[in-house]
């Protein structure tokens, strides 16, 4: 495919680049960036009031596939991901098997391929069966193609493990991915332990299940020199380890996700199990604390924790149900409403949260635009206020706690390597 993006507004956090420019797409390249380009006999894509950005990379999302294909699979998942505006997302490896062997790995890739939408990158189990015991042949999945280790569904309670983790993914310099939680203080927990814990009569999961495993990993990551990354931070007292985490010196990065960036523990009093998720919907000042520390770029990226289930899974009494929220194709709207309009965050610094940063830290060459690069775009109408509509998702996952509400700020078309796999909201079938 050859095509020219003409009139959009490029924005470019790797490079500080802010300008409108035309850009010429070629054999999946990026052949020119220049304002007013012609080409004669070349299809010209108008996008007159919309953001060109660098193709944007969730970097916690779970596909299901292999073993959970009644909720999600890697070609659903990706069809959601294109629909999101993701040109990449990176898979975790909690499946059935898990992706502590180069057998599920490989499987992973080569079906992500062959669904030919958005890129997939797999990431490797820390433990043999994620049970925290003994850590899995990281050498061999690296091989394999992983770009982190994580037992993430799966905090490593074992300290011992979670050191030698640290110091083998030196030497492969891939990030170690946390999963923050003491079991014995969130055991039972069903929500945010506060005020509408209380009041629902629901057990409680205090802030202090996820910032004591925290302290523990920062410390170790301090210990070993490796790199750490937090995920789904959700508590204010996360923000201030990760304050004391850069002041020490210590390699050490954070996500969050737009429900924790939107939603607070009020939320649950439907009880609508959508809004059921692990680490929980926290009360109004942590969610005020992230956002801060995501205008202060101590949280370096957004993610989606996307959780597909299906609905026989999550139409269950709240006790019994999943927890997780699909997520990949709200996510750019939540964060634009909440952050840029609502919050004046730039929208520069917001894609840059989608882009540079979960490229860096995964220690990959995207998340930028350049002459000479592949064509992963991703094209933003900021001004297009759209409702959520679960029922019409991609994703085989319908649990969505913001089904019904309108944002502000929509993805309308990705480009992966030349080709254009989602154009106004309708995305490509994909190969099965």
């Amino acid at each position: 495919m050859e095509y020219i993006l003409q009139n959009g507004l490029v924005m470019d956090p790797k490079s500080n680049l802010e300008k409108k420019l035309d850009i010429h797409i070629q054999k999946g390249k990026i052949k020119n960036m220049a304002p007013h380009l012609e080409e004669p006999g070349v299809e010209v894509i108008d996008l007159e009031n919309k953001i060109v950005a660098p193709g944007f990379i969730d970097m916690h999302v779970h596909l299901r596939e292999p073993g959970g294909e009644a909720n999600e699979t890697i070609l659903t998942g990706c069809r959601a991901a294109a629909a999101g505006g993701f040109t990449a997302v990176a898979a975790m490896p909690n499946t059935n098997p898990c992706a502590d062997q180069e057998g599920v790995v490989e499987l992973v890739k080569a079906r992500a391929q062959r669904a030919g939408l958005s890129r997939v990158w797999p990431i490797g189990a820390i433990s043999k069966g994620q049970k925290g015991e003994e850590i899995a042949e990281t050498g061999t999945l690296y091989k394999a193609g992983i770009v982190a280790i994580s037992d993430d569904g799966n905090p490593v309670t074992n300290s011992e493990v979670m050191r030698r983790a640290l110091e083998y993914s030196k030497i492969f310099d891939i990030p170690v991915i946390s999963h923050s939680e003491d079991l014995k203080l969130s055991a039972g927990g069903l929500m945010h332990e506060g005020y509408w814990s209380t009041v629902l009569g629901l057990k409680g999961i205090p802030p202090e299940a996820e910032e004591i495993m925290e302290a523990r990993d920062i410390l170790l990551a301090k210990l070993t020199g490796g790199r750490l990354h937090l995920a789904h931070v959700s508590t204010a007292g996360s923000v201030e380890l990760l304050k004391f985490a850069k002041a020490q010196g210590i390699k050490v990065t954070a996500e969050a996700t737009p429900h924790h960036l939107l939603l607070t523990d009020e939320e649950v009093q439907g009880y609508n199990t959508s809004t059921k998720v692990n680490p929980p919907l926290r009360s109004i000042e942590h969610v005020k604390a992230l956002r801060k520390a995501v205008k202060e770029g101590l949280i370096q990226c957004l993610v989606t924790d996307h959780a597909p289930w299906a609905e026989e899974l999550k139409d269950q009494e709240f006790a019994k149900a999943p927890n997780g929220i699909s997520g990949l194709e709200t996510a750019v709207p939540i964060c634009w409403d909440t952050l840029v309009v609502k919050e004046n965050l730039s929208p520069m610094d917001l894609i840059a949260k989608f882009t540079v940063g979960p490229a860096e830290i995964l220690q990959q060459p995207k998340g930028m635009l350049a002459v000479g690069e592949e064509a992963d775009i991703t094209v933003i109408d900021p001004h297009l206020r759209k409702q959520v509509k679960a029922a019409n998702f991609y994703s085989k996952g319908k649990n969505s706690p913001v089904d019904g509400r309108t944002f502000q700020g929509w993805p309308v078309l990705t480009i992966v390597a030349g080709k254009i796999i989602m154009k106004d909201g309708e995305v490509k079938e994909g190969n099965q």
